[in-house]
């Protein structure tokens, strides 16, 4: 366990102070083929109304650009009753008011009891809903919310076995984490044989969902008291038959599922060692932008149109 401890330690040295973790102002790659008109596309709300680390003009500003340059139409929400049917709802590591600052146990669960209805409700009659829950303390304040479609988060520090330790997760064939799907069988464009993580949570999935990212019963989630401060007696789980991200068709809507979020954007964390690059624009996730496109796309299509 030892090993696994210094390589999340010498994440949390880097990422030790959130206020030094920024949203890269990046120049989005060109897109070719857009999948809508600009400003045409589905309606896509990044929610804000759940001290959301990360939000559409913060560290998901690059996430939402890339998104506008795919022809979606972007907004914040804090209100879900303006929500239609077809809209995508985009979680994103939800936090509780108590947890703010505050990342140790116990990690309290960041919806009421009302949201969580509102959302299921909404996701049975068409709604499209992403949610993200990275590394503790987001994965146990997302976990009430996963549970009522029958996702169940670790809320630790999921991770790959791998020879070099320092580095992020890639999840491809060879290593046997990349699951085969409509989202990677080049169904939406070209087919991806890899998918890059940046240190997140794990969950198991509901019997009719669909695995994309997939752990091994060699990789574990360290779930520790304190969130990066990890000892020799921190509970460690064995992640066999857990993910790191699924899909699911509910009713008549979809959801997906993820537990990483730097995945999904761009992001530099900045200490004394230096500048360090997290997300779609580093040079170790060179497929993460067309997974996105995909995802989102895949979201976008009612079940009677893919």
């Amino acid at each position: 366990m030892i090993f696994r401890i210094i390589f999340l330690f010498f994440l949390a040295t880097v990422s030790k102070s959130v206020a030094q973790q920024t949203a890269d102002n990046i120049v989005i790659p060109k897109i070719e083929n857009p999948r809508f008109e600009l400003n045409r596309g589905p309606r896509v709300f990044i929610d804000h109304k759940h001290n959301n680390f990360h939000q559409i003009l913060g560290r998901f500003k690059p996430f939402a650009d890339l998104l506008k340059a795919d022809g979606y139409q972007l907004d914040s929400i804090l209100d879900y009753n303006k929500l239609q049917s077809n809209d995508i709802l985009v979680i994103s590591n939800p936090i509780h008011p108590n947890n703010i600052r505050n990342w140790r146990q116990p990690i309290y669960n960041a919806f009421s009891d009302e949201d969580i209805l509102h959302i299921e409700s909404w996701v049975k009659k068409g709604g499209k809903l992403l949610l993200i829950a990275d590394h503790m303390p987001f994965a146990g304040a997302a976990n009430a919310l996963g549970y009522q479609f029958g996702f169940d988060f670790c809320d630790g520090f999921a991770q790959l076995t791998k020879e070099t330790n320092n580095s992020p997760d890639i999840f491809d064939f060879g290593n046997n984490r990349l699951l085969d799907s409509e989202i990677t069988d080049g169904n939406f464009g070209k087919k991806l044989k890899s998918i890059t993580t940046f240190t997140g949570s794990s969950f198991t999935i509901p019997e009719k969902a669909k695995g994309i990212l997939k752990f091994n019963k060699e990789d574990v989630c360290l779930a520790p008291e304190v969130a990066w401060q990890f000892r020799e007696d921190t509970k460690e789980m064995n992640l066999e038959n857990s993910f790191q991200g699924a899909i699911l068709n509910y009713e008549k809507g979809k959801l997906a599922v993820f537990g990483e979020a730097a995945m999904f954007t761009a992001q530099t964390i900045t200490n004394n060692s230096g500048t360090f690059k997290f997300g779609f624009h580093a040079e170790n996730a060179p497929n993460n932008v067309d997974f996105i496109r995909n995802l989102m796309y895949w979201l976008s299509l009612n079940e009677k149109n893919k």
